[in-house]
């Protein structure tokens, strides 16, 4: 599935020690990777006369040790950096956007800086897709807490590729979560790391699944071993073209699509086979949680503004990738069940 991947295994006997070294390099490169900078787009709202007017006019009034008026900033906005400045941009993006509305005819609203003009709450820029960021972390977690650790036996070879998967989720959702709560370059630069590294290891554990290279022979090792490395590299080459060559967002989104695509048509594959060898009815659940959330992804294409001035596409994709994510952990525990009870089949 587009954000659920299984990983390769590790020696059975220290699957915790196993998984943190796969995840600390990980994380340790996520980090790295946001000392560099990049500048965004500019939106057309940006460009708008009468929105730079409004920020001049208010940053004159209200900011600097000569300004004719310092109205202060609530304490728990300040815990969110928002700044004079800041206050003043959001403030002259909500104005000019009631000036549009209230035009004859209504003129469309616009984006600035490259987002709709949400209405915070508490500071938080982007509320719902803050709430809906914590519920698939939490899903993530759930699954980890109360599914894999649980019901996969430490000794199983794909544990350590669930639990790393969990993890990467989590963080990833972590860094949607800070993010939407406030938009800096660098709580954008996490996020996209945070989502490419989900897609990829998504294909990486997919790969892992589908064609055993769990499996303890030589050539699966072989096999794994240079699966990893290739993984790795494609990660580090994106994102080293992004940030030092051009931060394109275009082609972010193509590799992006291109490697969920890859994922989801073997997990579409894998469900239609097992589905039809066993005839279980969970057998056929990566099949719909992948037509979940193609049909949960095409919310981005409608990229709407924002309702009540909060509840957008893009908050709504983050709403329904929750539910798949409860149904993909369910099926990671049942796909290892039955692959350990052929295994003891097989034993005996």
């Amino acid at each position: 599935m587009l954000t659920f991947a299984p990983g390769r295994p590790r020696h059975t006997q220290r699957p915790a020690a196993a998984t943190a070294r796969f995840a600390a390099p990980l994380l340790l490169l996520l980090f790295c990777l946001v000392l560099f900078a990049s500048p965004a787009a500019a939106s057309s709202g940006d460009r708008l006369p009468e929105f730079n007017k409004c920020i001049e006019i208010c940053e004159r009034e209200n900011c600097g040790p000569d300004a004719e008026h310092q109205t202060p900033i609530p304490f728990h906005r300040r815990l969110l950096l928002w700044t004079c400045p800041a206050e003043c941009d959001y403030t002259c993006q909500h104005i000019i956007t009631a000036r549009r509305l209230a035009a004859s005819p209504p003129q469309p609203v616009v984006q600035f800086h490259g987002k709709w003009p949400f209405r915070r709450f508490l500071g938080i820029q982007e509320p719902m897709s803050v709430l809906f960021s914590a519920g698939n972390f939490l899903a993530h977690y759930d699954g980890l807490r109360n599914k894999i650790l649980p019901h996969m036996p430490k000794n199983y070879s794909l544990r350590p590729y669930y639990v790393t998967l969990a993890c990467v989720n989590m963080t990833a959702w972590f860094f949607s979560f800070v993010f939407h709560t406030r938009d800096f370059l660098v709580t954008e630069q996490l996020d996209y790391f945070g989502a490419g590294a989900c897609v990829l290891y998504g294909l990486y554990y997919t790969f892992v699944r589908v064609f055993r290279l769990d499996r303890p022979n030589p050539r699966r090792r072989s096999l794994l071993r240079l699966w990893t490395v290739t993984c790795g590299a494609m990660y580090v080459a994106h994102f080293a073209y992004l940030k030092l060559w051009k931060w394109d967002y275009g082609y972010n989104m193509a590799a992006s699509v291109v490697c969920g695509a890859v994922q989801n048509g073997l997990w579409s594959w894998f469900s239609f086979n097992k589905y039809r060898q066993s005839r279980r009815m969970w057998a056929a659940w990566p099949g719909i949680v992948v037509a979940w959330v193609f049909l949960a992804m095409s919310m981005e294409l409608l990229d709407f503004a924002p309702v009540g001035g909060a509840v957008d596409a893009h908050s709504l994709w983050h709403l329904g990738t929750i539910a798949p994510t409860v149904l993909w952990y369910n099926f990671l525990v049942k796909d290892a069940q039955d692959d350990l009870a052929t295994l003891a089949r097989v034993k005996n």
